[in-house]
């Protein structure tokens, strides 16, 4: 038996956490924060709550496993788990609306074309096969198995079958970016693209930059479905969190680790705040890399022929809204409210001169989360909202002026989310918001970034490094280390984590 300290009590850390004891390791998991979850809280007040992270889940075969290794109880024991129906409704700049089904790629061709017109569902089902390639040539080694040692492979061979464009006396083009399948494949029919581009955007990547790779994250919402939780997805927080406490998992909160001890080249415990150290012989990392560098210098670094660290990516701003007035029978759990001027939003988020705090994202493009959920509000005649929009990293020392620019964009926010909500403003109560600065608290993540999925192609820059860190015993999980950020992969992580310290280097991946 070996003794494991986990670092952080984020999804990811505490999926390696309850599959490490269940292997027969002692396992105590120091957090900083008073509670669990990462970025998966919640806000409760005057009767109403509010998710201030993911409000859906994707894949949720990744938890159902997690619950099978580790217990008894299914997941779906645990945790009242719902595929919401639409899965989302997109509102186009030029004020079409379409709802697309839950897991039905048929069913979303067929409403492409009844609202963006005939043949538009056909180009969206050709991608969307195409899509299904990249998927079966990425899902191991991105999602199921270790960084190979080899991962430039994954580095310079694009997965994704683009179709050329063939051009009268000129040579064929194909699609290498997200952006380029919207104007090569696509058509470049506005609405498409803006569908397509969202998908990138909405996990912080530039669809213009972002590879054809990118295809997969579309293809995996709309084959495996968009699940929605009783209790938001904070209950998913405490489902894993209780099966670790199932599983004999230690936990210590509001228990700072200021140092990771190193002893003969390899990681051999923890430093705490208050000056004691906790011996182990493995150390499980969920922090950002920065975190990571100030625990043990060098730690986070990597050689010439290692994946870096991403940096750069935005955040997220998040207005909660406790509205008076039921929530409509009709109204879907997820409305996206797209940018009027798409091109515009792009290059304030990722041009040259990108957005500031003082200086922000104009007309965003917003995710309007309506749960259907009698935990989210006091009683059936009133609602709660969520509003969710990608945005500029908080900067270094927020002033008082990048805090009115913030305050400002959560009211534009608010005025856009009016396309999908009319009557807003009159059945406004009071209104929150969690600004990059307080995911920066949360994560203790350079500026409140939030990371990206691990993708293919594009020289490796939107790779993540992997898990087994340059320090013997020392392992990082989570988002910002390989495969990536997003529920599904934080959970895909900790497994992996679980599978190098159980079976050793040899370790394949899950089966």
């Amino acid at each position: 038996m070996a003794r494991i300290v986990v670092i952080g009590a984020g999804m990811g850390a505490m999926t390696a956490a309850a599959r490490l004891a269940v292997a027969g390791h002692r396992v105590v998991v120091h957090e900083r924060a008073a509670t669990y979850g990462g970025v998966l809280g919640r806000v409760e007040r005057d009767g109403f709550g509010f998710d201030t992270g993911p409000s859906v889940l994707h894949l949720p075969a990744v938890y159902r496993d997690l619950f099978v290794k580790t217990g008894k109880q299914p997941l779906e024991d645990c945790v009242e788990l719902s595929q919401i129906e639409p899965a989302v409704r997109h509102v186009f700049a030029d004020g079409t609306t379409t709802d697309l089904p839950n897991a039905s790629r048929g069913g979303v061709g067929e409403a492409l074309d009844a609202t963006l017109g005939a043949g538009a569902g056909a180009r969206w089902s050709a991608f969307m096969n195409r899509a299904r390639e990249a998927w079966d040539r990425t899902r191991r080694p991105l999602l199921e198995e270790p960084l190979w040692p080899n991962w430039r492979v994954l580095a310079e061979r694009e997965p994704y079958p683009s179709v050329a464009e063939k051009r009268l006396l000129r040579r064929e083009r194909r699609a290498t970016t997200l952006a380029e399948i919207a104007a090569f494949e696509l058509g470049g029919e506005p609405r498409l693209t803006a569908l397509l581009e969202h998908f990138a955007l909405a996990r912080g990547l530039d669809p213009r930059t972002a590879p054809a790779s990118a295809a997969v994250l579309p293809y995996m919402e709309q084959t495996f479905g968009t699940w929605a939780a009783h209790g938001g997805m904070r209950a998913l927080a405490t489902a894993v969190y209780e099966r670790c406490l199932a599983r004999k998992v230690e936990f210590a909160f509001a228990s700072a680790v200021v140092r990771i001890v190193e002893k003969d080249g390899r990681a051999a415990g923890v430093e705490l705040a208050d000056g004691t150290v906790v011996d182990a012989d493995f150390v499980v990392a969920g922090v950002a890399p920065d975190v990571l560098a100030r625990l043990l210098p060098g730690a986070g670094t990597r050689g010439a022929d290692e994946v870096p660290p991403q940096s750069g990516l935005p955040s997220r701003l998040t207005v909660l809204l406790a509205l008076r007035g039921a929530r409509p029978k009709e109204a879907p759990h997820r409305t996206v409210v797209h940018a009027t001027d798409r091109a515009r939003e792009l290059d304030s988020l990722f041009g040259d001169r990108p957005a500031t705090p003082t200086r922000p994202t104009s007309a965003a493009t917003v995710t309007v989360t309506r749960p259907d959920d009698s935990t989210s509000r006091p009683d059936a005649d009133h609602e709660a909202v969520t509003l969710t929009a990608t945005v500029p990293a908080a900067p270094d020392s927020p002033d008082e002026a990048s805090r009115e620019a913030l305050a400002v964009q959560a009211e534009s926010l608010i005025t856009h989310a009016e396309r999908a909500i009319p009557d807003l403003r009159d059945r406004l109560l009071w209104h929150e918001v969690r600004a990059p600065a307080d995911i920066a608290e949360a994560t203790g993540a350079d500026g409140g970034s939030v990371p990206a999925p691990s993708l293919a192609a594009a020289d490796g820059r939107r790779l993540h490094p992997g898990n087994s860190a340059r320090v013997e015993g020392l392992f990082t999980v989570g988002g910002w280390s390989h495969p990536g950020g997003g529920l599904p992969h934080a959970g895909m992580s900790g497994a992996l984590v679980a599978g190098l310290i159980v079976e050793g280097p040899e370790f394949q991946g899950s089966q």
